[in-house]
């Protein structure tokens, strides 16, 4: 069963702090020039704890880890981070256009504690493996400062919307909290301590399964810690986050029959292939896809073609297997399953949700039969990068950096959700909801 509680979360105070110039996007979409922006938007900014800088005379001492934790207790001491008076469930709304349309949308969810709960219980559901170097670093912050500053991004399955209703209802008073990001997403923040306001969203999860969205490096390092922290007090029993705060996480929960929600699909660039080759290429794919171009003669004609691709490779993508390719040379091309084709039969280690995913047919089918790249070499990025705008995949290839992009539309969300609840999980970099969940709106603080 799912549990969620109530929490008095750390905030930043706004008479003394820009809220917009101390929020980040998520540790593991700061780029490089990303971490130097926010280190000179405020000397409260969140990224000496969110992402810091490693200097050459870090020890065991003194490093990103331990200075992420002076900074959290400076802050604290100072007033710039307060502490709500209440126990609380944060109702938060985001207003963002999807990329490369013109389509507005609102997604709404809330963001409570949640207990941790082991992979094996069926309570919580993953859909991708994770890697242990962003473990590693996540659970030695962790570890340090003992406080969860971004948030878990879980999906619930609530057809009635029974909680939307409830978030409804709240978002009609003034919002405590309001700042628009670096991708002009409006966010917004309703504190709701009401106890029977909270009683009915408790109730309301009670019972779900929550499906992992995003973060599921930062859950399983929640989960190192927990068993962490149990080994060392001797004590496995679960508690109340006052009993036994490392038992819970803060997460965000957001229900999956959501008109809001919104994946992003990651196209895939391929270089480094000795001796690539576009007509062997289609030959040795041809027994499983069949093939369309959309050719240009010059720069004035590529518009159109383009145009014409784009629409094609979406509108069919909706009833058909369909990915799209561009390696240069005068012509977008789409690649549509062969009709009658034998799933089964060509890939028989798979189940029949995976088989329904045009990710998986590309690295099976495609990479692995038609351009001999492994799994394996998938893993180590040997012939791999990743892009989530169309363009910039197909940019790469105009630049002669790249040989090949293969371009995908986003998977579904119950796509996502079946496959987890199933036990299974998907390709890497599979999924991309977006806008990404910022953090430093809330901190959960284990200690305090």
């Amino acid at each position: 069963m799912a549990e969620i509680f109530p929490f008095a979360a750390y905030r930043y105070n706004p008479q003394r702090v820009e809220l917009e110039k101390v929020v980040t996007q998520p540790y593991d979409k700061i780029s490089p020039a990303m971490q130097e922006c926010y280190y000179a938007a405020s000397p409260y900014n969140l990224i000496p704890v969110e992402k810091g800088k490693p200097s050459p005379n870090d020890s065991p001492s003194d490093n990103v880890y331990t200075r992420a934790a002076q900074k959290l207790e400076e802050w604290i001491r100072e007033g710039i981070l307060v502490r709500d008076a209440a126990p609380s469930l944060y109702a938060y709304l985001q207003d963002y256009a999807v990329p490369g349309t013109h389509t507005r949308r609102e997604r709404r969810g809330f963001i409570a504690l949640g207990r941790l709960e082991d992979y094996s219980a069926g309570v919580v559901f993953r859909h991708e493996h994770t890697l242990s170097g962003p473990k590693a670093d996540r659970l030695e912050l962790l570890r340090q400062t003992r406080t969860q500053t971004g948030q878990l991004f879980l999906l619930y399955d609530d057809p009635a919307g029974r909680v939307d209703a409830v978030l409804a209802q709240v978002a009609q008073q003034p919002a405590a909290v309001e700042l628009r990001d670096e991708y002009d997403v409006l966010h917004c923040l309703w504190p709701v301590s009401d106890p029977k306001v909270v009683q009915s969203i408790v109730a309301a999860i009670a019972g779900q399964k929550l499906v992992i969205a995003d973060g599921h490096h930062r859950y399983e390092t929640a989960l190192a810690y927990r068993d962490e922290c149990r080994a060392r007090v001797g004590i496995t029993d679960r508690g109340a986050p006052h009993e036994r705060a490392h038992e819970w996480a803060m997460m965000t929960l957001f229900n999956s029959r959501s008109k809001g929600l919104t994946i992003l699909p990651t196209h895939r660039v391929v270089a480094n292939l000795s001796r690539f080759d576009l007509e062997r290429f289609r030959v040795e794919v041809s027994p499983y896809f069949d093939w369309y171009a959309y050719p240009f003669a010059n720069e004035a004609e590529r518009p159109e073609a383009y145009a014409e691709f784009r629409e094609d490779l979406e509108g069919r993508g909706k009833e058909h297997h369909a990915i799209g390719v561009y390696a240069g040379r005068g012509a977008f091309y789409l690649f549509l399953l062969r009709r009658g084709g034998d799933l089964e039969q060509w890939l028989p280690d798979l189940s029949a949700r995976q088989r329904q995913l045009d990710v998986v047919l590309l690295h099976r089918l495609m990479f692995e039969k038609g351009l001999g790249i492994t799994a394996e070499a998938v893993r180590s990025e040997k012939h791999l990068t990743y892009e989530r705008e169309m363009d910039a995949a197909i940019a790469a290839v105009d630049r002669g950096q790249a040989q090949l992009a293969c371009l995908l539309n986003p998977v579904r969300v119950e796509q996502v959700t079946g496959i987890a609840l199933a036990g299974e999980v998907m390709p890497q970099k599979s999924t991309d909801f977006y806008p990404k969940l910022l953090s430093g709106l809330v901190l959960y603080c284990l200690d305090r």
